[in-house]
């Protein structure tokens, strides 16, 4: 029962180091479309507008990329 435990525990350690890439990539985003955003914003509220918007900038990358393809 404890090398089953054990197993488990190395599998999930070595899984989650894997994962590490996308959030270096989500952060740069969030990084360069809060400063997209709030560079363009006409007014304060377009900039926190933009600032939400930068959270999800990967649902409006998709939703774009679908648009292009036609899909």
């Amino acid at each position: 029962m404890k090398k089953k435990m054990e197993k488990n525990k190395q599998h999930t350690c070595s899984s989650s180091k894997m994962n590490g890439g996308g959030g270096a990539l989500y952060g740069l985003g969030f990084i360069g479309s809060v400063i997209y955003y709030i560079s363009t914003a006409s007014g304060f509220w377009m900039g926190v507008l933009g600032v939400l918007k930068s959270i999800v900038w990967p649902a409006y990358l998709v939703f774009e990329m679908l648009k292009f393809l036609g899909a």
